[in-house]
């Protein structure tokens, strides 16, 4: 997956997380972040990144997100491996 399209997986995914009124207190209290820099940091692809780090914390939100979107569900882990951050680390 290219960096856009990562970018553009992670964006509706910070939509489903905005819309998910259980679940974006959680996110906004692990993250530090408030609610009226939610808008702003949307264009910074390490903030996205975060967005789908904390997605990927629970196979459910993960499912949930992804239904809601229509994505495969594989999506918001290849699309956290395309934006900074997200390589694989190799301890060898």
């Amino acid at each position: 997956m290219k960096q856009e399209q990562a970018e553009t997986a992670a964006l509706g995914c910070l939509a489903w997380l905005i819309g998910n009124d259980e679940l974006l207190p959680v996110f906004l209290g692990a993250t530090g972040v408030g609610e009226g820099e939610l808008r702003d940091r949307a264009a910074e692809p390490e903030f996205l990144g975060s967005v789908l780090d904390f997605l990927l914390m629970d196979d459910a939100w993960v499912v949930e997100c992804c239904d809601a979107q229509g994505l495969a569900y594989d999506v918001p882990m290849r699309a956290r491996a395309a934006l900074p951050g997200g390589e694989q680390v190799h301890w060898t």
